[in-house]
């Protein structure tokens, strides 16, 4: 039996819980044949490098890879140096480069599936930017991630959201890219709940006005264009767009709150997935798609829906800050020696909402070994001032 742990409760106080027995999921060693899956993955700190870790953070390479192995293993593809890698939120250009490399030549090493980010991060923000200078950064990380042999997801650009004056400056920009991409690109439409600076994206604030200028863009560039992957956490929305694109063009979504049911999809249709929460809930998911794949579809909703909750918390608002829950299950999973994160984002969530991923893992199933995870969680709650009890021995 695991041992209980004492934890905080909404108001402070605290309480004893047990976590339960480890679970194990049946993850058969075939590819998915029904859907196309990426899960975005975060990337692990170097905590003994001697550096300001708020802008210039280290990865430890050889742990962030292992990790990206990891979901290989499982059967997932990898959406690289993605906002997940905290891409703009502590990882910059120069580091996704280096990331981007790195984790291409090892996802050719195992034949695992691998899109990446390529974006105008790099490119500073100001009144006087140019939609030629955000055309030219768009260009230079394209053309950097096809060098490596990569797929492109094209980035959502908040230099772009800075200067572009009309929806047809959107239109523009992306045709002009589009125009100069080699392979079908996976556009990235990310609200703004995830990055206010996309605030107004495509040229409305208003979501359905901006999706038919996406809408535009995707038609007019069809042949150009593999998917899009939304991330608006509004299934409607999705549902909507999904049925409204090309035959050609895929959805994938990126909604952590109702992906179950957009992934099982409809009469109309489904959405692939390309999704953060499935660097937290890996197996649930890989054995998920496997029972898709085997038309079991009371497994499958057995399986997401106990991670359905886990997802909601860990995506709570500000959403921008779900790369500390992300990264905090992979230390309570013995996938990284510590939690702390590149920029400092260990400290964007409190003690009572990581002691609640904790607990919602343990009932998700998703605690590979509760015991070591509570152990490790002992060490976090230490650090807060909240101290185990002493074992009295007879």
């Amino acid at each position: 039996m695991v041992n209980s742990i004492k934890l905080p409760n909404k108001n402070g106080e605290l309480y004893t819980y047990t976590p339960r027995e480890p679970v194990s999921f049946d993850i058969p060693e075939k590819p998915f044949s029904k859907r196309i899956v990426y899960s975005a993955a975060h990337v692990v700190a170097n905590p003994l490098a001697d550096t300001d870790p708020i802008n210039n953070s280290k990865i430890d390479w050889e742990t962030t890879l292992e990790y990206r192995h990891y979901l290989w293993s499982l059967g997932l593809g990898v959406a690289e140096a993605m906002d997940t890698a905290q891409r703009g939120m502590g990882l910059n250009w120069e580091h996704a480069k280096d990331l981007i490399s790195r984790s291409v030549r090892e996802a050719k090493s195992v034949h695992g599936r691998i899109a990446s980010g390529a974006g105008t991060d790099h490119l500073i923000a100001h009144p006087n930017l140019t939609l030629e200078e955000v055309e030219q950064a768009y260009e230079e990380q394209c053309e950097f991630v096809e060098k490596q042999g990569g797929r492109i997801i094209l980035m959502a650009s908040r230099a772009l959201a800075v200067c572009a004056k009309t929806p047809e400056d959107y239109e523009r920009v992306y045709r002009n890219i589009l125009d100069k991409v080699s392979q079908p690109v996976i556009l990235h439409w990310l609200g703004d709940m995830f990055d206010p600076a996309l605030k107004g994206y495509w040229g409305h604030e208003n979501v359905d006005e901006a999706m038919e200028v996406c809408l535009r863009v995707i038609k007019e560039n069809e042949a150009k264009i593999d998917g899009i992957k939304i991330s608006l956490l509004d299934d409607k929305k999705e549902i909507r767009m999904r049925r409204l694109l090309p035959d050609s063009v895929k959805m994938y979504t990126g909604d952590d709150f109702n992906y179950p049911s957009l992934i099982k999809g409809d009469e109309q249709g489904y959405s692939h997935a390309l999704l953060g929460i499935f660097d937290a809930i890996a197996p649930a998911a890989a054995s998920a798609m496997h029972a898709l794949d085997a038309g079991d579809l009371k497994k499958y909703d057995s399986l997401l829906e106990k991670t359905v909750p886990l997802s909601r918390h860990i995506f709570q608002k500000p959403t921008y800050a779900y790369k500390t829950g992300v990264v905090f299950l992979a230390y309570l999973n013995g996938h990284q020696s510590h939690f702390r994160m590149i920029g400092g984002a260990e400290g964007q969530r409190s003690i009572i909402h990581l002691s609640e991923i904790f607990v919602m893992a343990d009932e998700a199933g998703l605690l590979k070994d509760p015991e070591m995870a509570a152990e490790r969680l002992k060490i976090i709650l230490a650090q807060a001032g909240v101290m185990q009890p002493t074992r009295q021995f007879m």
